[in-house]
């Protein structure tokens, strides 16, 4: 027992091996050893942290940000749901060695280098297009802000300064006692400055 929780701890990928290959290997760790101790928060730790960093990048984008900032529900559910859509490829090994071997001459040969070539071209594309979505969604969060409250717009009477507008003035108003200035504010100011100057 204690070997196999070492050799949980210790879990790495291997170079060679495929996203869905070390699932697999880890969950057969696990199995293997069913009374390991181990919480499922410290088994996606262990895994998360054994992985390649392209890996890590997959799970963070597909988590919408830090994987391990997720419940341990949600991560195994990306988890496995990666892992599916990995296996369908599983049958490509690491192609980022054989790129550069020479192509064979069969040509049953070669179609099978060009879909080799083409499934790693796939991957790195998803896993750029995971880092796009991720920063994009930085920066989109980076921008939001929240609005400024708005202030409220108040009448303020030109001529006495009160709460009011110059038409509600008691002198601009009909019914006063100065009905030749009702409609010509300017005339009545113009008079009164005259009046004092």
């Amino acid at each position: 027992t204690t070997y196999l929780r070492n050799e949980i701890t210790n879990f790495l990928q291997k170079s060679n091996e495929t996203f869905n290959e070390a699932w697999e290997h880890f969950k057969d760790l696990l199995r293997q050893c069913p009374h390991h101790g181990f919480s499922e928060l410290r088994q996606l730790d262990t895994f998360y942290n054994a992985l390649n960093p392209n890996d890590q990048d997959a799970l963070d984008s597909a988590a919408g940000g830090n994987f391990l900032d997720k419940i341990p529900r949600k991560c195994l559910s990306i988890i496995e749901s990666k892992s599916k859509v990995r296996y369908s490829r599983s049958k490509v090994r690491d192609v980022r060695a054989n790129a550069n071997a020479p192509l064979s001459s069969s040509s049953h040969s070669n179609s099978f280098d060009l879909q080799q070539i083409a499934a790693a071209l796939e991957d790195k594309l998803d896993i750029r297009m995971n880092r796009f979505e991720k920063s994009l969604n930085e920066i989109k969060n980076s921008f939001i802000t929240p609005t400024a409250p708005l202030k409220a717009v108040t009448k303020v009477c030109v001529t006495c300064g009160s709460n009011h507008s110059y038409n509600q003035w008691p002198l601009t108003r009909g019914g006063n006692d100065f009905p030749v200035f009702h409609d010509n504010i300017q005339q009545f100011q113009t008079a009164v400055v005259g009046y004092f100057i």
